[in-house]
């Protein structure tokens, strides 16, 4: 399978998908005066794959969740904003539970068949009560056209909403993307991001659909970071509903495989894209490509260790060129056999180490004025192989400082 999402590009347009439906509410248990409760219908016969966190230490609702995919149909998704709902044991899951229960009494369903998604403040209780209430209110008000609103519903530290969307036409077939994704802080997803639902009407195996979902986080969340923390609840969720009434994607060979691939592709890497734009504080958006590599997993270890150096962040937040703290962070990063003098480094564009050394010509000057601006392409090639990948990135301002030492405030 192969799938270029150079191209295609999705915008912020939200696309209804046949199959899906939305709703939002207001429960009061941290917002006030915001909704924070979201409630995702998915179609009968629709096909789901979910990618996780891998910390250990995972909150109730990714436990509950991953069993209900084993045991159920996943006909609804239910998301609360503001309480991750991690570190509370026994009485975490119970309470999840009871959530669970309520929406499925209200749209008709099992328990089992209901998916759910929590994020906010670790180590606090779930107000289960108040999050069951408007649940019949909310099946009655599922709407096709609620992308939107679902995206504000569930941000938490996020200044603004992230939703992608994209269509396509190829061999007289059409079918939409559509995903909404929440994330700010607490961002080095290792599987999935914060929380993400991505959406399409196309119709596609479930082996196919799971390597075309797996693929497309590896090119996006999981090449993102912003603090190198993995979260407790991190999750993406994608679905297909097989109601845009094209071909059926039954192999990874089928003419229709790679446009959908590409369009999965193009929707999660401008979420991820998104997300690292509203990283807390952030003002600067950096890319770092790693090229040279024994293997992808080389240069993404190299690509982290500059991504999520404290120095090197710092020193982008300041625009200032302070080259050494890149070259010590690729020095430490491990990378297969590294040898420093085949090491050319270059900040966009500007040539500012060259085989271990001092790019001749280079001057202060230069690196300060690419330094100085909004989006910043550090090129790293580190002469050990064919391979190559990128991680996106922010800087580290005052206000990350602030956001993470108010949080509970």
């Amino acid at each position: 399978m192969t799938a270029a999402n150079d191209t295609l590009v999705a915008d912020t347009t939200p696309r209804p998908i046949a199959g899906i439906r939305l709703a939002v509410a207001a429960s009061g248990t941290r917002y006030k005066n915001r909704n924070d409760l979201t409630v995702l219908e998915i179609a009968p016969e629709s096909t789901v794959e979910c990618l996780f966190t891998r910390n250990l230490f995972c909150a109730a609702p990714v436990t509950v969740a991953r069993r209900h995919l084993a045991e159920g149909r996943a006909r609804y998704v239910v998301i609360n904003a503001g309480n991750a709902n991690a570190g509370t044991g026994a009485e975490g899951e119970a309470r999840c539970l009871e959530v669970c229960a309520a929406l499925a009494a209200a749209g008709g369903v099992a328990t089992a068949d209901v998916l759910p998604f929590s994020t906010g403040v670790i180590g606090q209780q779930l107000n289960a009560a108040a999050l069951s209430a408007p649940m019949p209110a909310l099946v009655a008000a599922l709407d096709a056209d609620a992308w939107e609103p679902a995206a504000h519903a569930i941000m938490t530290t996020d200044t603004r909403p992230k939703l992608r969307s994209v269509a396509v036409e190829a061999d007289g077939a059409r079918f939409a993307v559509t995903g909404i994704t929440k994330g700010s802080g607490m961002i080095k997803p290792n599987m999935a991001t914060m929380l993400a639902y991505v959406a399409t009407d196309a119709a596609v195996a479930p082996a196919v659909f799971r390597e075309i979902a797996r693929r497309a986080c590896d090119l996006s969340f999981n090449r993102i970071t912003v603090d190198g923390d993995t979260s407790t609840n991190d999750a993406l969720v994608l679905i297909a509903t097989a109601r845009s009434g094209a071909p059926r994607i039954d192999s990874l060979t089928h003419p229709l495989c790679a446009r959908l691939a590409a369009a999965v592709e193009a929707v999660c890497l401008g979420l991820a894209h998104d997300i690292v734009r509203d990283g807390e504080g952030a003002t600067k958006f950096v890319a770092v490509e790693v090229r040279g590599g024994h293997s992808e997993a080389d240069c993404a270890r190299v690509a982290y260790a500059v991504a999520e150096s404290p120095l090197v962040k710092t020193a982008l937040f300041a625009s200032d060129a302070n080259w050494g703290r890149i070259l010590a962070a690729v020095g430490r990063a491990g990378a297969e056999r590294l040898a420093i003098d085949e090491v050319d480094i270059a900040i966009g564009g500007v040539p500012i180490i060259a085989g271990g050394e001092p790019a001749a010509g280079y001057t202060e000057a230069q690196g300060a004025a690419v330094m100085k601006q909004p989006d910043i392409h550090i090129a790293i090639s580190i002469g050990r192989g064919p391979h190559a990948t990128t991680v996106w990135t922010c800087d580290f301002s005052y206000d990350y400082v602030k956001i993470n030492a108010d949080y509970r405030s």
